[in-house]
C-alpha cells in the first residue's frame, strides 16, 4: 500500500498533471491527488480532496494526522509546467537514473517533494501528535495558482506553520516578489496610410503609452527599495506588442503585454490604479479607447513573518540563513491564512522548467532528515538539537 521513495516518484512522474493556460495543453490532476490520498490514508491520515470551484478535474488534496489546533503543513503543487519532449534526451515522464541524479518532468519542480514527505512521515505513523501534521497538495500552481486560491477562501487548512518544497537549493526562503501580468488595448480608428486626418492611430498612440509606462518605472524605482533582493527595486517589463495589418494602413488596434514584480508593501490594485490614472490623459488627447486588464490574477508579494520561529529552525536545520528569490510562490495565500510561511526545498530553480530537470541524489536524505526534525519540533514538540 505504502511506496518505496523511488516507486512513489516514479508513479508521480509518469502520471502528466501539466497545467497551462493553452486549454489545449492543460491536464486534470485528479489522478496524482487520488493516488497521493491512497498512499496517506495507510498511514493514518484523514484525506479531503476539495474540486476547485468550476473545475472538476482540478483539485487540492488536505491530509491530516492528528488533531488540536495549531500544528505543521508541508505543502507543495501536484502539477507541472508544458515541455518540449524532444528536447529532453530521456522520456520526461518516465522517471530515469543516472550520475547520482533523478530526471523527470516535476522531479525537482516539486513532484518530487511529495515522495520526500511520504518517506519522512512514515516514522510518525504511530505516534500521538501534540499538534496535527497536515500534507496539502494544490493544483494549478504554475498557471493560475487557482488552487491556493481556493484554499484561501475556504479558509483552510489551519496550522501555525506551513513548509512548502519548491525549489530552494535547501536555503530557507522568507521573501519573494509577487507578480502582475496585465495588457493595455488601444483601439483607434484604421484608414489609408496618405492622409493621416481619416484615422486615429493606435500605433503612435502606443508609443506614449510605452513611454508613460518607462516613466512610471523609473517611479517605481524610486519610490520602493529593497535590499534584501538582488534587484532591490521593482521591475516592469515591457513583454510584447501587437497591432496593425499592413504599412499602408493606419493602425487602428494595438495591444501591449507587460508585467511588474511587485517588492513586498506594494499592493497589486493601487498599482493597477495608478497606471490607469497616466493612460487617461493619452486616450482623451488622441481620442482612442485605452483600456487596461489582467491577464491573469495577481500574486502579492511574500515576506513571512518577523521574527520567524519556523524560519529560525530552518535555519538552524541548514546552516544557511533565509533568503530572497524573485520567482513567485503560493506563500502569500498561506500566509494570508495567517501561518508562518517558508519556502525551502531539495531542488534547484536552475533546473525547474528546463529539459532534463533532476533532483540530486545527496539532497534526499538530509531533505527527509530535515522535514522529520520540523515535525518533531512542531508536532511533538521536541526541540531541535
Amino acid at each position: 500500500m505504502i511506496p518505496s521513495f523511488a516507486h512513489a516518484l516514479t508513479r508521480l512522474i509518469e502520471t502528466p498533471s501539466v497545467s497551462s493556460t493553452l486549454p489545449e495543453l492543460d491536464m486534470s490532476n485528479l489522478p496524482v491527488i487520488n493516488e497521493l490520498a491512497t498512499w496517506f490514508e495507510p498511514l493514518g491520515f484523514t484525506c479531503e480532496i476539495h474540486p476547485l470551484p468550476g473545475a472538476p478535474h482540478k483539485a487540492n488534496l488536505i491530509a491530516t494526522l492528528g488533531t488540536g489546533s495549531g500544528g505543521l503543513v508541508l505543502a507543495g503543487h501536484t502539477d507541472t509546467v508544458p515541455c518540449n519532449e524532444n528536447l529532453w534526451r530521456t522520456n520526461p515522464y518516465s522517471l530515469h537514473e543516472q550520475d547520482n541524479r533523478f530526471y523527470g518532468l516535476g522531479v525537482c519542480d516539486m513532484k518530487g517533494f511529495f515522495a520526500l514527505i511520504l518517506e519522512a512521515v512514515q516514522a510518525f505513523a504511530n505516534t500521538p501528535l501534540q499538534a496535527p501534521l497536515i500534507i496539502l497538495a494544490t493544483a494549478d500552481e504554475e498557471s493560475s495558482m487557482n488552487g491556493a486560491r481556493a484554499l484561501a477562501a475556504l479558509g483552510q487548512p489551519k496550522a501555525r506553520f506551513a513548509l512548502i518544497g519548491e525549489p530552494t537549493g535547501m536555503r530557507p526562503v522568507a521573501m519573494h516578489k509577487g507578480i502582475m501580468m496585465e495588457r493595455i488595448r488601444i483601439l483607434g480608428q484604421s484608414g489609408h496610410s496618405s492622409d493621416p486626418s481619416l484615422g486615429r492611430n493606435a500605433m503612435e498612440s502606443a508609443h506614449k503609452v510605452i513611454s508613460a509606462l518607462m516613466q512610471f518605472r523609473s517611479e517605481l524605482s524610486t519610490r520602493y527599495q529593497n535590499p534584501g533582493f538582488t534587484v532591490p527595486a521593482p521591475t516592469l517589463n515591457l513583454g510584447c506588442i501587437h497591432g496593425g495589418d499592413n504599412p499602408n494602413r493606419i493602425c487602428g488596434q494595438c495591444q501591449l503585454d507587460f508585467d511588474i514584480r511587485m517588492l513586498p508593501g506594494m499592493d497589486s490594485e493601487q498599482i493597477r490604479q495608478q497606471i490607469r490614472q497616466r493612460l487617461e490623459p493619452i486616450a482623451r488627447t488622441d481620442q482612442v479607447s485605452i483600456s487596461l486588464e489582467s491577464i491573469m490574477p495577481s500574486i502579492e508579494a511574500f515576506a513571512g513573518h518577523t521574527p520567524s520561529e519556523l524560519v529560525a529552525a530552518c535555519e538552524q536545520l541548514t546552516g544557511h540563513s533565509a533568503q530572497s528569490v524573485a520567482f513567485a510562490t503560493e506563500a502569500p495565500f498561506f500566509s494570508q491564512l495567517g501561518m508562518d510561511t517558508v519556502v525551502l526545498g531539495p531542488g534547484n530553480i536552475d533546473q525547474a522548467h528546463q529539459p532534463d530537470e533532476y533532483l540530486d541524489h545527496e539532497r534526499i536524505k538530509p531533505m527527509i532528515n530535515i522535514l522529520q526534525a520540523l515535525v518533531r519540533q512542531h508536532c511533538l514538540g521536541i526541540a531541535a538539537g
